[in-house]
């Protein structure tokens, strides 16, 4: 399996889960005007993203756990920074700067786990098909 056909680059790079090619939202950016807006069907391989109403309401189970992963990768970065001595933190003495910096961070990357999380959770229901590509090409030039 080569990289391009791989689940989590089709996952970070917010492409269909059936082809890996056609892009899931119809905006490139996270942080422009309309970031939110998904096509409402693959087009390159014609795959249905809009599945049924309130679909994507598991997405939010999803964003919870990246959420988690988050805060529990600043406290490693934190403790890990202040092991090798690039910085000073302790838990215990100084829970703020940890807040403040969870905080900030989510704020800053909260379009993109609201896009990465639907991704995800899209590509729980919909496995990849190599030949998908092909069959809206072919239904195309008859």
């Amino acid at each position: 399996m080569s990289l391009k056909n791989s689940a989590i680059v089709s996952i970070l790079r917010l492409r269909c889960p059936k082809c890996h090619d056609g892009r899931l939202f119809k905006t490139k950016s996270s942080y422009t005007k309309g970031m939110a807006e998904m096509n409402h069907s693959c087009p390159t391989c014609g795959e249905d993203f809009d599945r049924e109403p309130g679909f994507y309401y598991g997405a939010a189970y999803v964003s919870y756990g990246v959420t988690v992963a988050l805060w529990i990768a600043l406290f490693v970065a934190l403790t890990v920074f202040d092991a090798i001595g690039l910085m000073s933190f302790s838990f215990e003495d100084d829970p703020i700067l940890f807040i403040v910096l969870g905080i900030s961070l989510l704020l800053i990357l909260l379009p993109l786990l609201y896009r990465v999380s639907r991704s995800i959770w899209i590509h729980i229901f919909v496995k990849y098909d190599p030949k998908a590509r092909e069959s809206k090409v072919t239904s195309k030039a008859s």
